[in-house]
């Protein structure tokens, strides 16, 4: 396809804090870009140099002496093509930026400092920034470029000040993390600043895991109708050819690759993979260890965990005690063998016993209740982290969204663990998901699917003894934790009071365990932690009224 100007998407996989690695990768992008794309400019995602979000890490006068290095580096070592990276500039404290400069022949011909600081869910950039004010467009190579910044793409503002100012074509750096349903929102937004403006949109985003966030990527350009030309790929890294022409009108034009777009499902398992993945390999662990129990939550995890690392960094542990079901031994094993992972069984009940008798006196004249399911669970943790201190293998916790929202799971128990992939997943799309890997290749066994959910802390112990049945659980809570509904509308909506009531209770009870499990990948857009911030002492109660 020819055309007057090459443009590449930079969508890059970035490592947070780390100023001279993120440097070398621009470097490297960049002259692949030119050697094999011919690249005129390359336009990189928001803060590349420190990698999204640094957090507090922006406090610290070093970092930003770090980023300047960093972009002398690139200066003198980026030749024959331009490249546009996103950093923090200025004082610490006092006028620190989110900034984005472009970079060409030796020079920093432009810099823009971003105009909308997102300060809520997950974003916390007033904290650290002050807002810009001025549009930036520059001219290279004949075409006017404006520069905006992942937020300000949300309003109107920054756009129209760069096209009343001259900008033929608006450059986009994103950090936006994934969350169901957000490639889509974006798109639209995108879509309407393209209509407004008349001009076409280019819009780069990170791809990769940072801590609790993941970044597909899903990197696009629009024509000046809002017409998607260009879509990279989600969870890909890569370089991604924006070809701009400039017609008789002297208008430009853009074309280029369309990338299939994943389904929602896809997009989410796919994402936990990442999330895994990054957070395993950016922390310098060379494998896990996963407490396998026969249930469908540990084989899930397992799932993706081999698909994030491969069979030869997963380790499976099965830790029988009386109450476990023996169907659950065979599944377990048979999923362990399938995936060819190594699988130990560590039986628990001699501990279990162990730890009843050393506690006889302070138990005497009290009947046994959960104390003695919470004892199990905790064998448990203990022999996973053992394991784990001594091969240097991460624990995987296990456990569930619908878990953790109501507290139905054991701390120092089963919630023992560096990394919870689960964390932000319902139970019922924890099914979805399996029946999502096994259309791929069937590793999970149907009956680990289809039997009911168990945590075989007791005899003949089932989920439903305690809890609502999980499509009602998850619908509840999804309201709830998610939208905020309050106790008089979700009965308005058609539950039972009592069942709503108690729900409530646990969830809100439960904060305390939720501060102490292990971090998680979010997919919704309300996730325990970042988003959701509640105090654990609070005399707040949603069913209570003012007299």
């Amino acid at each position: 396809m020819a055309a007057d100007f090459c443009l590449v998407m930079g969508q890059i996989n970035l490592v947070v804090g780390d100023v001279a690695g993120n440097v070398k990768k621009v470097i490297a992008a960049a002259e692949q870009a030119r050697d094999e794309l011919n690249a005129d400019l390359v336009v990189f995602p928001e803060l590349t140099l420190t990698g999204y979000p640094p957090e507090d890490l922006l406090l610290r006068p070093g970092l930003i002496k770090r980023v300047e290095k960093g972009l002398v580096s690139l200066k003198s070592k980026i030749k024959g093509v331009a490249v546009l990276v996103g950093h923090p500039s200025g004082v610490v404290r006092a006028d620190l930026y989110n900034a984005a400069s472009l970079i060409a022949d030796g020079q920093c011909l432009a810099s823009y400092f971003k105009h909308h600081l997102p300060n809520y869910s997950v974003f916390d950039e007033k904290r650290y920034f002050v807002e810009g004010k001025e549009p930036c467009v520059v001219d290279y190579k004949g075409i006017r470029f404006g520069i905006t910044i992942c937020e300000d793409i949300w309003f109107a503002g920054p756009s129209v000040q760069a096209v009343d100012v001259g900008a033929e074509i608006i450059l986009n750096l994103n950090a936006s993390p994934f969350s169901q349903g957000k490639w889509q929102l974006r798109e639209t937004q995108v879509k309407q600043r393209a209509i407004e403006t008349n001009v076409p949109i280019v819009y780069v985003n990170q791809v990769g895991g940072q801590d609790e966030l993941v970044f597909d990527g899903c990197s696009f350009a629009l024509s000046n109708t809002g017409e998607k030309v260009v879509r990279a790929p989600a969870w890909q890294q890569g370089l991604f050819p924006v070809l701009i022409s400039r017609n008789e009108n002297q208008t430009l034009s853009i074309q280029g690759e369309l990338a299939t777009k994943e389904t929602e499902l896809a997009m989410i398992y796919q994402g936990l993979v990442c999330g895994l993945q990054d957070y395993v390999e950016k922390n310098h662990f060379a494998s896990v260890v996963i407490g396998l129990s026969g249930g469908i939550d540990s084989a899930l995890t397992l799932a993706l965990a081999v698909d994030a690392l491969g069979a030869d960094r997963v380790k499976t542990v099965m830790m029988p005690s009386r109450y476990t079901a023996q169907m659950s031994l065979d599944d377990a094993q048979q999923m362990a063998d399938i995936l060819g992972v190594a699988h130990s069984v560590v039986a628990i009940d001699s501990l279990f016993e162990q730890f009843v008798d050393t506690l006889s006196e302070q138990f005497a004249g009290k009947p046994a209740d959960t104390t003695e399911e919470n004892i199990q669970a905790r064998v448990r943790g203990v022999i996973l982290m053992a394991i784990s201190n001594k091969t240097g293998a991460m624990v995987l916790s296990t456990g569930n969204k619908s878990e953790m929202a109501v507290g139905y799971s054991t701390l120092y128990g089963d919630m023992a663990g560096g990394f919870s992939p689960l964390k932000d997943v319902y139970k019922t799309l924890v099914y979805q998901l399996s029946h999502y890997r096994n259309s791929l290749s069937e590793i999970i066994p149907q009956r680990i699917i289809t039997r009911p959910p168990s945590a075989e802390l007791a005899p003949d112990q089932i989920d439903q003894d305690s809890l609502p049945p999980y499509e009602i659980l998850d619908e509840l809570l999804e309201r709830y934790i998610g939208d905020d509904w309050s106790f008089e509308e979700l009965v308005a909506a058609g539950r039972e009071a009592e069942m709503v009531a108690r729900v409530i209770r646990m969830v809100d009870r439960n904060e305390y365990k939720r501060r102490q499990a292990a971090p998680g990948i979010r997919i919704t857009s309300r996730a325990f932690g970042r988003d959701r911030r509640y105090p654990i002492t609070s005399g707040y109660t949603v069913t209570s009224t003012i007299e």
